[in-house]
């Protein structure tokens, strides 16, 4: 059964072979997506796109930028014909202490991550809202729920928490327009961004604060996407859902 069988989706973020980006978009064109992969180099999104099979397209985009927000929901909408799913996965993250932070680092990791969620999915509403129907997904963090992680700074965590607020906040203003609203929080996954940063006693102490004693991967994280992009999940919008191997039990 292929649970997006005709959908359009948008990915942001999607072209590092080992991201979540590209895991989610791997599995939305195994059930039956086609995939627009937006990143801010257009010859990776293309060749991401490619590797996913015929059909599926890969567009520049910096996400800071409305302007390329809207151009290229607008370039979705021109080749596709309509954007039912959004899944605003691109982020930065850096690791630093609180009295290091200074104002680029902030406005680096706030932009990313909150800013073009805002962004983009302001470019994708207007297509999303006209067709009565559409599923959001964003991507958020462990660390905004418990006040940072492994690898990201407090104001990763802030720029995280606020992409809950944003999700929330968005579900609650789309919901009579039958447009959905999700975030995810993963936990530790194994990505590009976490390969070669921990040493050997730093990992076992991160598995050990783990209840299913691994690190999750980038499939993990997928499968949830697929599940909120789907109609499985017709009811659901406002939610917060954790991938985390029980690393965080509320």
């Amino acid at each position: 059964m292929k649970l997006l069988d005709g959908k359009i989706a948008i990915i942001t973020g999607a072209a590092s072979p080992r991201g979540l980006g590209k895991a989610t978009a791997r599995l939305f064109a195994e059930h039956g997506a086609t995939v627009a992969i937006l990143d801010l180099d257009a010859d990776q999104a293309a060749a991401a796109a490619a590797d996913l099979g015929a059909g599926h397209i890969g567009l520049a985009c910096d996400v800071t930028n409305k302007d390329d927000c809207i151009a290229a929901a607008e370039a979705v909408i021109a080749a596709l014909g309509r954007i039912d799913i959004l899944v605003n996965n691109a982020g930065i993250t850096q690791p630093l202490k609180l009295m290091d932070i200074e104002a680029e680092h902030y406005e680096a990791v706030t932009d990313v991550s909150l800013r073009g969620t805002l962004y983009m999915s302001q470019a994708a509403i207007p297509a999303m809202r006209a067709q009565k129907s559409g599923s959001i997904v964003n991507m958020s963090s462990v660390s905004a729920q418990r006040g940072g992680g492994i690898f990201g700074g407090p104001h990763y965590s802030a720029a995280k928490a606020g992409v809950l607020g944003l999700t929330k906040a968005m579900a609650r203003e789309l919901a009579p327009d039958g447009v959905r609203s999700n975030a995810i929080c993963p936990g530790f996954i194994a990505t590009d961004i976490t390969a070669g940063k921990l040493t050997p006693a730093m990992k076992e102490q991160v598995l050990a604060g783990i209840p299913m004693g691994r690190a999750g991967e980038a499939s993990d994280v997928a499968g949830c996407a697929l599940f909120l992009a789907s109609d499985l999940a017709a009811y659901v919008t406002g939610s917060e859902v954790d991938v985390n191997g029980g690393s965080l039990i509320h």
